[in-house]
C-alpha cells in the first residue's frame, strides 16, 4: 500500500553532494555545499546547480558566468558541512579549512585539489526556481584522479566513495 508523502522538499534522493567553487571579478575564491545540482545535457555535455540567492556565492557566479562542480567524497564530509555551514561573508573558507587548490584551466575559479573530480563550467543559462536560481553550465574541462577513470577514459562512479544525502 502507498500513503501520501507530505514532505516534497528532496523528493529525488539520493544524489551526491557537491561543492561548487567560484571567484568575483576581484579574485576572491570561495566554495559552498550543494545539495540541488544535476546532469541537464549530453550534447553538449552541461550541469545544473542550484544556489539560494542570498548566498555569498550567488553574486560570484551572476558576475563572472563560471564554476566549479567538486564531487564530494565521504572522506570529505567535514569540509562538506564546514562549507554549507558558514559563509565568505565573513572569512576565507578555503583557507580556513587549509583546502589545496589551483586556478582552473579554462575558468578562473578554483579546481579544489582535495576532491576526486573537478567539472570546469561556464554558465550559458539560468532560471529561477523559487527558492534557487539554477545555474546551467557547461562543461568546459574535467579533473579526476587518474584511478578513477576507466579505460575508455569515463569516469568510473563505482570506484568512488560520493557523500550522498541520507536525511
Amino acid at each position: 500500500m502507498k500513503i501520501e508523502v507530505k514532505e516534497f522538499k528532496n523528493s529525488i534522493q539520493p544524489s551526491p553532494y557537491l561543492v561548487v567553487s567560484c571567484h568575483n571579478e576581484e579574485g576572491e575564491y570561495n566554495a559552498l555545499a550543494v545539495a540541488y545540482a544535476c546532469n541537464c545535457s549530453f550534447d553538449p555535455p552541461m550541469v545544473m546547480v542550484g544556489i539560494v540567492p542570498s548566498r555569498y556565492s550567488h553574486n560570484m557566479v551572476k558576475e563572472t558566468g563560471e564554476f566549479v562542480v567538486n564531487l564530494t567524497s565521504e572522506e570529505l564530509e567535514e569540509e562538506f558541512n564546514y562549507l554549507g555551514s558558514n559563509s565568505g561573508r565573513d572569512e576565507d573558507k578555503l583557507e580556513q579549512l587549509e583546502l589545496d587548490y589551483i586556478e582552473g584551466k579554462e575558468v578562473s575559479a578554483p579546481i579544489l585539489n582535495d576532491f576526486p573530480v573537478n567539472i570546469e563550467c561556464k554558465v550559458i543559462d539560468s532560471i529561477k526556481t523559487g527558492s534557487h536560481e539554477m545555474f546551467v553550465g557547461k562543461i568546459e574541462y574535467i579533473h579526476c584522479e587518474e584511478e578513477l577513470v576507466s579505460e575508455d577514459g569515463k569516469i568510473d562512479f563505482g570506484k568512488m566513495n560520493l557523500l550522498y544525502g541520507r536525511k
